[in-house]
């Protein structure tokens, strides 16, 4: 195994704010990352709740206004806005809140139950990838990726060609400028998704992974099951597959091992975030 890839610091939330709760986090097409945040709480309305958007040395604050959303995930709108959405929905809910700059509520929407990843590119689409309970009991969620307009428009629905299969569960995604790349169960195989050109399916012998990044014809798998959490395998794209070179660990950016963490992935950089969830490190493989 080669020597372990440390992280580096990318963006933390202003201790001004760290007495709020942190409800949801990510990191937008853009490099800018946003914190969904909140104090007390009603259980049974709608509530405020407080985006701070930090990009560099400079953080702003954006109040929202009438959250529906009880376990929001949060994706950020390119000309200022953010969109909300719960991962479970039944029929006839409303998951999906539109807030416009200024912090109000301008649309509402369904996308299906079971979301695991949302993403926002730099149109302003939503990309959201759904886990089994969703593909397996919901027709919107049933193609297992999906692309939405910021009104609701469905715009791409993956639909399995020659060499591929019915996604599961999106155990990965990766929303960059130009592509998306998905990574599903149960053959984990790399899609690779360019608008106006069909599904691109390679083989991968990489499995439960939960971040993939991709520059030019490198790639980098991160994570896995059991003592693999934080497994890093590099390879090499060919045009039907992916070919393993070197593994590894990544670790926090004093060298220890990471803890409970969630990712994004954007192209070719990794965005990890530990528990509590006030700050974002990164790799990035374009720099490796």
């Amino acid at each position: 195994m080669a020597a372990d890839r440390r992280l580096a610091s990318y963006a933390r939330l202003p201790r001004a704010y760290r007495d709020r709760t942190v409800l949801h986090s990510t990191v937008d097409a853009f490099g800018r990352a946003h914190w969904l945040l909140c104090g007390a709480r009603s259980r049974h309305g709608p509530y405020d709740a407080l985006v701070v958007t930090v990009e560099g040395d400079y953080a702003d604050e954006t109040r929202l206004s009438a959250v529906g959303s009880r376990h929001p995930m949060i994706g950020a709108l390119p000309a200022g806005g953010f969109v909300l959405a719960d991962a479970r929905s039944d029929t006839g809910d409303d998951q999906v809140q539109v807030f416009d700059a200024l912090g109000r509520p301008s649309s509402a929407f369904r996308v299906g139950d079971g979301i695991q990843h949302l993403l926002t590119d730099a149109s302003g689409d939503l990309w959201i990838g759904y886990f089994d309970e969703g593909v397996l009991g919901d027709r919107l969620s049933a193609p297992g990726v999906r692309r939405w307009s910021s009104t609701g428009e469905p715009l791409w629905t993956y639909s399995p060609g020659p060499g591929a299969r019915h996604i599961v569960d999106c155990y990965a995604l990766n929303v960059d400028r130009r592509a998306a790349w998905v990574y599903p169960y149960t053959d984990f195989p790399l899609l690779e998704v360019r608008d106006g050109r069909p599904t691109r399916v390679r083989t991968s012998p990489v499995r439960s992974a939960h971040g993939i990044l991709v520059h030019g014809e490198r790639v980098a798998f991160f994570g896995g099951s059991l003592d693999a959490h934080d497994r890093l395998v590099t390879g090499r794209l060919t045009d039907t597959a992916v070919d393993p070179l070197a593994t590894t660990r990544l670790t926090r950016p004093d060298g220890t091992p990471l803890g409970r963490r969630r990712v994004v992935c954007r192209g070719s950089r990794l965005y990890v975030q530990e528990q509590p969830g006030t700050e974002w490190t990164l790799f990035d493989l374009s720099r490796q």
